[in-house]
């Protein structure tokens, strides 16, 4: 089964190990997205993943192009214009001291897209599922407009929609509420992703307060869950990331899946020295799909995907650079993370 995703991808500027910005006149340069993010996960997976974006014509935006067809992706989504790539400078934090990402996307070549920039029919031929995340909607009112007409014409075309829904408080800033974007792509999904904060803050469902070092009442997640599923009634599944954060480096890691009628939770998993969280959700949401296409059940999805997410946060960048085998082995109960001989 052969997967689409859109979205922006950004040039990644990070400040070495767990420094502050320019604390070094040093920035490691990377690329991320979302949605590229899922992309390369389902790609080393061995799921055919395209890739469907705008990229400036310039040297950064081919060497972009070149990263992501390093690892798999299919690129024949990918159209060069005029313009800027968008950039995210990321600070690792550790301890007490939480990460921090300052985002300079505006005009970016994304952002400033138009309508005719995408041949949809084009951009889903051949595939069977389309993937988008909130965070494409909140960088401009282009942008917005193009991802509720992906999702309306992947439904129209047969294809299965998941939506993470991904809220960003700094980028919700061009005067449209958060709610009344996100609300309408959700109407068209049949798979929604997210954490407490996504749902409430991206479709007003009620739910619990972030999750921090003490137990998490999974009963209010699940009613989240429900409550979710009763407001969008094409979903089938709502599924929810558990970050119990102790600090920036020691989190416990689970999810949950609710079906309707069904619940599901995962296995969790103490991650003491987090080397880099971000694009968890994203490879979440990648083994939630790989999992749904391989097993063809909520519950076995599940474990996948908080598996690979887990594995993730060893991994410096966006990307979750991961084989099959070694999620299949932390799934079997290795978690010594003894030196393979």
């Amino acid at each position: 089964m052969s997967l689409v995703t859109f979205g922006e991808i950004m040039l990644r500027l990070k400040s070495p190990g767990q420094e502050r910005l320019f604390q070094s006149p040093l920035l490691e340069a990377t690329f991320g997205g979302s949605e590229a993010n899922v992309a390369v996960a389902l790609a080393r997976l061995g799921i055919p993943a395209r890739f469907v974006t705008l990229l400036p014509d310039n040297q950064i935006g081919h060497e972009c192009m070149r990263e992501l067809r390093s690892h798999g992706v299919d690129v024949s989504g990918i159209k060069f214009k005029k313009g800027r790539m968008g950039i995210y400078f990321f600070e690792n934090g550790a301890n007490q001291r939480p990460s921090n990402v300052i985002y300079d996307r505006a005009y970016s070549t994304l952002s400033e897209m138009e309508p005719s920039d995408i041949d949809w029919g084009k951009a889903f031929e051949g595939a069977k599922w389309f993937h988008v995340s909130g965070i494409t909607p909140a960088v401009s009112q282009k942008c917005a407009d193009a991802t509720i007409f992906a999702v309306q014409t992947a439904k129209k075309m047969g294809l299965m929609v998941s939506f993470d829904l991904n809220y960003r408080a700094k980028l919700w800033n061009y005067g449209i509420e958060a709610r009344a974007v996100m609300s309408e792509i959700a109407r068209s999904a049949d798979i929604l992703i997210g954490n407490e904060e996504d749902y409430q803050k991206s479709l007003g469902i009620k739910g619990p307060k972030e999750a921090s070092s003490g137990e998490l009442d999974i009963d209010e997640y699940q009613t989240m869950c429900e409550s979710t599923l009763n407001a969008f009634p094409n979903a089938s599944i709502a599924a929810v990331t558990l970050r119990e954060s102790h600090s920036a480096d020691s989190n416990d890691w689970s999810g949950m899946v609710v079906a309707r009628g069904q619940r599901f939770i995962s296995r969790k998993y103490h991650i003491a020295d987090i080397v880099d969280r971000v694009g968890a959700g994203d490879s979440f949401s990648a083994g939630l799909i790989f999992g749904l296409i391989k097993y063809g059940e909520p519950g076995a999805a599940l474990e996948y995907a908080v598996a690979l997410s887990c594995l993730k946060h060893s991994i410096p960048g966006d990307f979750a650079l991961i084989e099959p085998g070694e999620v299949e082995k932390l799934l079997g109960g290795d978690t010594s993370g003894r030196v393979q001989r």
